[in-house]
């Protein structure tokens, strides 16, 4: 795996801007505290006191927690999304092929960090499994995005359409395989050792790619450095003026 890396998590990601309305204060907190303990763990007023504001600020805005929620999920898909792609770039440029490449290794750095608690969107649906809850339907939306994110850049390294979708549903299943492994089983080489997996599906799927999957495989081969901060943790309360 290329070692490009060699910022904190904080530094790769970027945190979201911080929160200047009274609703995006709720939502910020809402996402920091449901990431780190469950949407059935915490209450309204929990959210409320780490937001700094007030209930009726609250009714003004949302119906109810279920709104909320839905809200945090959607503010979380919108930061991760960015977050994500801007930190592959920063390592793989606009080339799709390294750029698969280095989605592995922006994982292993968060897998590594000490304050890793799971993919949200993954813990979203566990919680809400009726696919027909808004809640677990704005988990799934990002899900599918990055699916069809990963199809596209097949696309635009080469493969045709038939190649791209099934390219897109490989990796998808090897990038669910590693959050399971790192969630559940505690495998902290979770992404590392699927890269093997990856580089043969490369291999396999996408044109002329064998050879400049080897040029990048071969960049750095020394291990990985980690991160001590992670891009879970993102928008944290801010008082109310």
């Amino acid at each position: 795996m290329p070692t490009t890396l060699r910022k904190t998590a904080s530094e790769i990601f970027g945190l979201p801007d911080p929160p200047k309305t009274g609703r995006d204060r709720l939502v910020a907190a809402a996402v920091d505290l449901f990431y780190r303990q469950g949407f059935g763990a915490v209450g309204i007023d929990q959210v409320i006191s780490a937001a700094g504001v007030t209930k009726t600020t609250f009714y003004k805005h949302f119906e109810g927690k279920d709104d909320l929620m839905v809200a945090a999920v959607q503010r979380r898909d919108e930061w991760e999304s960015f977050a994500w792609q801007r930190a592959v770039q920063k390592i793989a440029g606009d080339d799709p092929i390294r750029q698969f490449l280095a989605f592995w290794e922006v994982l292993d750095l968060w897998f590594n960090d000490p304050e890793f608690g799971g993919c949200m969107f993954m813990n979203t649906a566990a919680e809400f499994p009726n696919p027909n809850d808004p809640v677990h339907q704005a988990a799934a939306a990002y899900k599918r995005k990055a699916r069809d994110r990963w199809r596209d850049m097949a696309k635009a390294a080469g493969a045709q359409e038939a190649a791209a979708e099934t390219f897109a549903d490989c990796f998808t299943a090897m990038v669910e395989g590693a959050l399971i492994m790192r969630q559940v089983y505690g495998r902290n080489d979770a992404a590392r050792v699927v890269i093997p997996a990856v580089e043969q599906l490369i291999a396999t799927y996408l044109p002329a790619a064998t050879q400049r999957v080897a040029e990048a495989h071969a960049a750095d081969s020394s291990p990985p450095s980690h991160a001590t901060s992670t891009p879970a943790r993102q928008m944290g309360p801010h008082r109310e003026a």
